[in-house]
């Protein structure tokens, strides 16, 4: 898609008046937000569009195309810091980096799928990318560790991410609260023979976990892991 001859395409005259790239992406993320990947179809988008789905080849070659158009119009959702600003402390630019990736997938479930799909190299994405490795340099590994270290936390924080918006869907689906939802799930699992033990030789684990609620466990879990990581990228420094 984001190889230059592909990208002229929808710049030519001639085109179906009232469209534009930049209004067909945005209708796009809307309705995979609000139907899912599976639902998501050209004719299901001219529809609400309200046009042809022929209209959406002068912009786009296939559906395909479309998909990687939206992957980066989120990317482009990522508050980034500035990678070169020396008063910053990079570890907290990477736990915000890493937080702001995190929430990206929770609020969009149909991204981590075609994150693994495409080569995800549009604007937005590169720009992600190129501030990730910016901040991890700083770090002051060695060059052939850079890319290990972005590796070992993004694609934890890729799978948290994921993993916690299917979890999020599962629940939207029960009409219950996340709260009353791990309350019931947790009842049913302790009283159940084949989980009973299971969960009881982890109730020590659970309760010092800490949290209130489902979301305070969730980010507490999401945090320690995350320094965990970063006190890692900082062993391998003083490694040298």
């Amino acid at each position: 898609m984001w190889l230059e001859e592909k990208a002229r395409r929808g710049s030519r005259g001639g085109q179906p008046s009232g469209l534009d790239r930049e209004r067909i992406t945005t209708v796009s993320v809307r309705l995979l937000d609000a139907e899912g990947l599976a639902k998501f179809s050209m004719r299901r988008l001219a529809a609400e569009l309200n046009v042809t789905a022929m209209s959406l080849y002068w912009y786009v070659d296939t559906k395909d195309d479309l998909l990687e158009l939206a992957l980066d119009a989120a990317f482009g959702e990522l508050r980034l810091p500035d990678p070169d600003a020396e008063a910053e402390d990079w570890r907290e630019q990477l736990r915000g980096l890493a937080a702001e990736y995190r929430a990206l997938l929770v609020r969009h479930p149909w991204l981590s799928p075609l994150a693994g799909r495409y080569l995800n190299i549009g604007p937005n994405s590169l720009a992600f990318s190129r501030v990730v490795q910016r901040v991890i340099r700083r770090a002051g590994l060695p060059a052939h560790g850079v890319t290990g270290a972005i590796s070992a936390v993004f694609q934890f924080v890729y799978g948290y991410g994921t993993i916690e918006a299917h979890f999020s869907a599962r629940i939207a689906d029960t009409g219950l609260s996340a709260d009353e939802y791990h309350e019931q799930a947790m009842a049913m699992v302790a009283e159940a023979p084949q989980t009973a033990e299971a969960v009881e030789e982890a109730k020590d684990l659970l309760a010092a976990r800490g949290g209130d609620t489902v979301a305070e466990m969730l980010d507490r879990d999401f945090t320690f892991a995350l320094d965990l990581l970063i006190a890692g990228i900082e062993a391998m420094v003083s490694r040298g």
